[in-house]
């Protein structure tokens, strides 16, 4: 069963909405995150990524950084930018990309789902980054992104999001991105129940993204409920902000590959060293995109090439046969020496929104190799989950990105 509660959002006035939506804290570096509050001072990267607002040169991690963005937040409920909601609300946040829209109910997950492996996840997380959101949310008392959530399809949820677009829109704009957003509030107590209860008949609920956000929130979550002798479970702490998208209406972008150098070898001998695992086909100058599972985009030395695995791995291990892991485990490791991808400084991941030039560039800048995935699917994501295992890192780009800003819960 699956604990999804309405909450008392905190967001921002109708016509503020579009110029405080920010993408993901972590798209950014400072640098980049400075040019965007620059360029729009509502920004809410102005809270995420805070070091902006201080002068250049101060470290993002020092404790004044924290408090600047508590004191900016306290500043823009007081000055009416944000208001809170009366009631505990569900709400529908649908993203629409290339006339592709996906349809999230906006609430708040709970910590004991998420410490009872009812919440899944399938990706490791880094300690300085867990750290770094830890440290944000305590000191904002706040969750200010939400977590990426998704879950298997339920007709009733279905129709419930569909009855509840059919009223006005909260906010409706389009970012610079071209991506369009919308939100709906859900308020009828009927409909509150429904969904509550729904979600109540859902064994399991799964990551999609957000997995260093999820992991602080539920660390923050579990030190306030030590420090509390009167704890009950019903606090705002035991819950975090969370939007839940049906797996069929996501999409999972293409994570390239690229090795900046050869490991040694040479374009031909390169492909001799891999030809009794793969078959390879010469494609020429024209940039190869995957077309199935277990197919790859190889760039080198100014050509592309098509490869296919022979033996693609089979069995029940389902991150043994995911295409990254094929990469991995048959190129990657043995002939390049990328034996941990997570953390050596000769590889780069590329997102496939970038497209196929970005990678031949980085490829040719660097004379190194690139390689173009098949993208992951959501049923081999969620087999990952299920099974309790890990995927690689950097297996999925999920587009669009959820905006920060528009939705926060407050404990």
């Amino acid at each position: 069963m699956s604990m999804i509660r309405p909450f008392r959002a905190v967001r921002p006035q109708k016509e503020l909405a579009a110029s405080v939506a920010a993408l993901p804290y972590d798209v950014y570096n400072t640098e980049e995150a400075r040019k965007i509050t620059a360029e729009e001072p509502l920004s809410f990267l102005r809270i995420d990524r805070a070091e902006t607002q201080l002068p250049e040169g101060t470290d993002p991690y020092s404790d004044i950084v924290y408090r600047k963005a508590r004191e900016i937040l306290d500043r823009m409920l007081s000055d009416g930018s944000f208001i809170q909601e009366e009631k505990a609300c569900f709400y529908i946040y649908a993203l629409t990309m290339n006339g592709r829209t996906q349809n999230g109910i906006v609430g708040c997950a709970s910590v004991d789902d998420y410490v009872n492996q009812g919440i899944k996840k399938h990706e490791n997380t880094r300690e300085d980054k867990e750290l770094d959101r830890t440290r944000h949310v305590d000191t904002l008392s706040a969750q200010t992104g939400p977590i990426f959530l998704t879950y298997r399809p339920h007709a009733g949820l279905k129709q419930l999001t569909v009855s509840a677009k059919e009223k006005p829109c909260l906010y409706d704009f389009t970012s610079s991105d071209g991506v369009r957003h919308q939100v709906w509030r859900i308020d009828e107590n009927s409909d509150i129940g429904k969904i509550s209860q729904i979600f109540a008949g859902i064994p399991h609920l799964y990551i999609a993204d957000g997995h260093h956000r999820a992991a602080s929130a539920v660390k923050v979550g579990l030190r306030k409920r030590a420090l509390d002798p009167g704890f009950s479970g019903d606090e705002e702490y035991n819950y975090f902000l969370s939007v839940l998208f049906p797996s069929d209406e996501l999409h999972i972008y293409d994570y390239n590959r690229c090795v900046l150098d050869m490991n040694g070898y040479t374009a031909g001998t390169f492909l001799d060293k891999i030809k009794d695992r793969f078959d390879i086909a010469p494609m020429g100058e024209t940039a190869y995109r995957p077309e199935k599972k277990g197919e790859f985009g190889l760039y080198c030395s100014g050509s592309w090439y098509r490869l296919q695995v022979r033996d693609c791995p089979s069995g029940t291990d389902p991150v043994k046969c995911l295409d990254v892991s094929v990469l991995q485990d048959y190129i990657l490791a043995p002939v390049l020496g990328i034996r941990n991808p997570k953390a050596d400084p000769r590889i780069r991941f590329v997102g496939g929104i970038r497209g196929l030039e970005a990678l031949r560039e980085m490829a040719d800048r660097s004379g190194g190799i690139a390689f173009s995935m098949y993208p992951t699917s959501m049923e081999e994501l969620l087999a990952v989950a299920d099974a309790g295992r890990l995927m690689p890192p950097k297996s999925t780009w999920f587009e669009p990105k959820l905006r920060s800003g528009l939705f926060i819960h407050r404990f």
